[in-house]
């Protein structure tokens, strides 16, 4: 009998797989598809020779993954890529706000009147960052956080809703591009810790950057399945889980799908019969013949580009996505490798 049968070869389930295998439990996984990945994968979709990650492309929480940095994922082919600038946010006037790696320079893209503002919001959490993102995901805690002292200050400058944060700034420079970095929840801006999701990935473009794997986000799977195995774990692709009885015993089981694909498998549909999918986002693959001509400097050194006329816009269609409305569109994201 197994110790784990993970179900679902994204990169969850293979980073529980990992950690379960390398505390020495016997642990298998099996995926429908027939190539590990899940939303971490690299696949050839426009024209020949060009690969897209259909669904991450950027990973600031990666590279500061406290999970994937106990692992040796270097030694299985994963290499982080930072561009020269994490992300650029421009405007129609022709300027552009920017999330740099330092903070001085962010700073000073927000303009004279808000400048000392973000230095002060951001400079007493960059010193510690590590103990920071390790406790911020650990929530909710599972253990003591190493940092307490400094996990409740983020608490008071994160808890409260974004709505509350735009306030401290007098231009819209600075609020629309950290609305742009509360959106990747698809929440509301006067939903409770709004803040907190900005401000953690304002500070991972501090410390760490927001780079891409080179050969793309399968190149982050291909590491962990490449690991799981040399720890002694198996992955099963092209294995379709229908029922629990298409699974091998085991004294644990780990489910990295939908809520609706748990429920299926293990015959839960009554205590599911409630959940509802919340907003989502959608995403078009471009192959192109050369960089896209910014009228924006800034853009052009930028994994990232993020555009939103104004923080109101952003607002705006956030609030009515989430209530399930059609939402204009207000905000893209473009990762530009």
């Amino acid at each position: 009998m197994l110790d784990a049968v993970v179900v679902g070869a994204g990169p969850n389930g293979l980073t529980a797989a990992a950690e379960l295998a390398r505390r020495g439990f016997s642990t298998a996984v099996f995926e429908a598809r027939d190539t590990v990945g899940g939303g971490a994968r690299t696949e050839e979709l426009t024209l020949p020779g060009f690969r897209h990650d259909p669904c991450s492309a950027v990973h600031p929480l990666g590279i500061a993954s406290p999970a994937f940095n106990a692992m040796p994922l270097d030694r299985y082919g994963l290499t982080w890529l930072q561009p020269e600038l994490p992300m650029a946010h421009p405007f129609d006037d022709g300027t552009a706000a920017v999330l740099a790696r330092s903070v001085a320079e962010t700073a000073a893209s927000f303009g004279p009147r808000d400048a000392g503002t973000y230095r002060r919001l951001v400079e007493p959490f960059t010193g510690t960052w590590d103990t920071l993102v390790r406790d911020f995901m650990s929530l909710p805690l599972t253990a003591l956080p190493r940092d307490p002292v400094t996990l409740a200050r983020f608490g008071i400058a994160g808890l409260p809703p974004y709505t509350w944060l735009m306030r401290r700034f007098r231009d819209d420079r600075a609020r629309a591009l950290i609305g742009g970095l509360v959106a990747h929840v698809m929440a509301p801006f006067h939903g409770p810790a709004t803040s907190a999701i900005g401000l953690v990935f304002a500070l991972a473009a501090h410390a760490s950057g927001w780079p891409m794997p080179r050969g793309g986000s399968q190149s982050i799977s291909d590491a962990l399945t490449g690991y799981l195995r040399d720890l002694g774990g198996e992955v099963h692709t092209s294995y379709e889980v229908k029922r629990l009885d298409d699974l091998p015993p085991a004294r644990a089981y780990v489910f990295d799908t939908s809520p609706t694909a748990l429920a299926r498998i293990a015959g839960l549909g009554r205590h599911y019969d409630g959940f509802r999918y919340g907003a989502a986002a959608f995403k078009i693959d471009y192959a192109l013949d050369g960089p896209v001509p910014w009228t924006a400097e800034p853009p052009r050194r930028a994994g990232t580009v993020q555009i939103g006329p104004t923080s109101r816009d952003i607002a705006t269609a956030l609030r009515q996505a989430s209530s399930g409305d059609t939402a204009p569109l207000s905000l893209i994201h473009i990762s530009a490798p």
